[in-house]
């Protein structure tokens, strides 16, 4: 005789980089068990594998990981956590006022969203002619916690090239799939430093997973307002940016 089969609830949500509806479930225990072990490695590789498992497995293989953008993979991999789990969770921040004592403060994951820059686009005007259409990196290609303007100068480069979707010259539209790596890599020598500031622009103002909170210092009494930004922010991050 057969143990029973146990049904899984579905729910919906929105791609934020596409606004295409997908399904999805809480993940299992066989799931959080990948996650928990990859999280006790503490390998960043491991983690970003754990991710992607759970995300693809729990959307129904709707969506490639692989190509997904970060802060879709982040979001998606959010909520499905708030239907397993449970969508309040209690983080601890390091008070601003004394940059010493601890707060907690309770999330709802749920009213988490991705925030859009107001100065962000990612199309970059180069000049009269030429622009380029940027394409949002995967978790792959750069990690979510690191700030591009510190990145070593070979590591950016290539960042950017593989970041790059198109380039436009005039009515002409360059696909760089046609073109091999040194092409692309000539291109971007080529460009002067606005142009190149321009391209970090887009990095420094991409799309990301963000939610504004308040903590109280227990000590001071003193209530200071914070940004918690990018999936590791809301699983007990020490570090966090101040508004």
């Amino acid at each position: 005789m057969a143990l029973p089969i146990l049904e899984t609830a579905t729910y919906e949500l929105t791609l934020p980089s596409t606004d295409v509806k997908i399904k999805y479930r809480p993940f299992l225990v066989k799931e959080e068990k990948i996650l928990l072990m990859a999280l006790e490695s503490g390998e960043n590789k491991q983690i970003t594998s754990a991710l992607k498992e759970i995300v693809s497995t729990c959307t129904f293989n709707a969506i490639n990981v692989n190509l997904l953008p970060t802060f879709d993979l982040e979001y998606v991999f959010l909520q499905i956590r708030a239907k397993s789990v449970g969508e309040v969770v209690k983080v601890k921040l390091l008070c601003p006022d004394d940059k010493k004592t601890y707060g907690e403060v309770e999330v709802d994951l749920t009213k988490v969203e991705v925030h859009v820059d107001d100065k962000h686009d990612n199309k970059i005007q180069i000049n009269d002619k030429v622009s380029i259409l940027m394409k949002y990196p995967t978790i792959d290609a750069i990690d979510p916690n690191v700030d591009t303007t510190k990145l070593k100068t070979e590591n950016l480069f290539q960042i950017i090239a593989n970041s790059i979707h198109e380039i436009y010259e005039g009515d002409k539209v360059h696909n760089v799939k046609d073109y091999t790596k040194e092409d692309i890599q000539k291109f971007i020598d080529g460009l002067n430093t606005s142009h190149f500031n321009k391209i970090q622009g887009f990095f420094n103002t991409m799309p990301k997973l963000q939610h504004d909170v308040e903590v109280v210092n227990p000590k001071t009494k003193v209530k200071s307002k914070m940004t918690l930004s990018g999936l590791s922010d809301f699983f007990q991050s020490p570090s966090h940016t101040t508004t």
